[in-house]
C-alpha cells in the first residue's frame, strides 16, 4: 500500500512511529507537509500537487492536522477525499472535533456525560452564567485553545467574573465549565482505534497545576478503565465520526465526563507508558479499512 502522513512535523515522535510501523508491515509511506500541498479544484480531475509534483496513486492518508492549520488542513483532506483517496479520519470529523462548542453540543445531544458547560456572548449575562455551571471554582476555556493553552481555573466568583468579562470584552469566544474537583487534577486519555480502546493512561497534573497535559509537567501511568469509561470513549469518537481519537475523560462523582475528543492524538506518552505498539494498531486498522472499502467503478 502507498500511504502518506499529513504532518508539519516530520521529525516528531508520532510521525516517525507511524512511518516505522507502516514500513515494518511492508507498506510504502511518506510524510507530506500539509501546508506545502496545493490543489487544482476542478470537476473532472481534481488533484493535489506537492513541491512541484502531483501526489497521485495514494491508497490512503493519515491526517495529523495541527490546530493552528485546521482550515487549510481540512481543505487538503477534503481534496484527497474528492480524489477518492481513503482518509483515516475524514475532513468532517476533524472539523467537528476541533470546534469545541460544536463537539460538546453533539456529545450532549447523544447523552454523553459532560461537565456542565455555559456559553454566552454578552458580559451582562456573566452572573447567571457562573450560577449556571454551579458557581466558583470553575474553568474558563478559549474555544480556539489547545494543549492546555487558554484554560484558566477561577477559584472565586470575583476572579471568575473578572476573567470572563475580560475575555468577552476582547470579543473572544469562551466556554465556562464546572470544575470537577474530585478528579484531583487527573484525567484519563483513552486511545480509540475503530471501535476499541486500545490503550489508556492516567495523566496527573504536576504539583500546583490543574492541567494534566504531559508537556506541562504532568505524569502518565497505565490505568485500568471501567466498562462505562470504555463505552463512553468509543461512543464519543463514533459521534465525532473519528476512526482514531484520543478521548479525555474525567472521573466525576456522577460518572465519566468527556473533556475533549482529539483527532490527532499523540503517540509518545501513551506508547511510553503502556509499552503498546499503538502506531502499529493504527496502521493495521487503516489497512483493514482500505481492504473493506468498495472499489470505485470508473465511467
Amino acid at each position: 500500500m502507498k500511504l502518506a502522513v499529513l504532518s508539519r512535523e516530520p521529525s516528531n515522535y508520532s510521525s516517525q512511529r507511524l512511518v516505522e510501523a507502516a514500513e515494518k508491515r511492508g507498506h510504502e509511506i511518506r510524510i507530506v507537509d500539509t501546508l506545502r500541498c496545493y490543489m487544482s479544484i476542478v470537476a473532472h480531475r481534481p488533484s493535489i500537487h506537492y513541491m512541484g509534483e502531483p501526489l497521485e496513486d495514494m491508497d490512503a492518508i493519515i491526517p495529523r492536522i495541527g490546530s493552528s492549520i485546521t482550515f487549510y488542513g481540512t481543505a487538503v483532506v477534503r481534496q484527497f477525499e474528492m480524489m477518492g483517496t481513503h482518509t483515516l479520519n475524514s475532513s468532517l470529523s476533524i472539523s467537528r472535533s476541533r470546534d469545541k462548542l460544536r463537539s460538546m453540543q453533539m456529545l450532549a445531544r447523544k447523552g454523553i456525560g459532560l461537565p456542565i458547560t455555559g456559553f454566552a456572548h454578552s458580559p451582562d449575562e456573566v452572573p447567571d452564567l457562573i450560577q449556571m455551571v454551579g458557581g466558583a471554582p470553575l474553568v474558563v476555556k478559549l474555544l480556539e485553545g489547545t494543549q492546555g493553552i487558554g484554560v484558566v481555573l477561577c477559584e472565586t466568583r470575583q476572579a471568575a467574573e473578572s476573567v470572563i468579562e475580560a475575555f468577552l470584552g476582547l470579543d473572544t469566544n469562551i466556554l465556562v465549565q464546572e470544575y470537577i474537583k474530585e478528579a484531583g487534577g487527573a484525567d484519563i486519555r483513552c486511545f480509540v482505534v475503530g471501535d476499541k480502546v486500545v490503550a489508556a493512561i492516567k495523566r496527573q497534573a504536576a504539583p500546583g497545576e490543574f492541567r494534566s497535559n504531559l508537556h506541562r509537567g504532568g505524569s502518565a501511568a497505565v490505568v485500568k478503565i471501567t466498562p462505562e469509561e470504555r463505552k463512553t470513549a468509543v461512543r464519543a469518537a463514533k459521534i465525532m465520526g473519528l476512526q482514531v481519537a484520543g478521548v479525555d475523560i474525567l472521573r466525576s462523582n456522577h460518572g465519566p465526563v468527556v473533556m475533549e475528543v482529539n483527532s490527532s492524538p499523540g503517540l509518545e506518552g501513551i506508547e511510553m507508558a503502556t509499552g503498546k505498539d499503538v502506531a502499529g494498531m493504527v496502521i493495521e486498522h487503516l489497512i483493514k479499512e482500505i481492504g473493506e472499502k468498495p472499489k470505485r467503478v470508473e465511467g
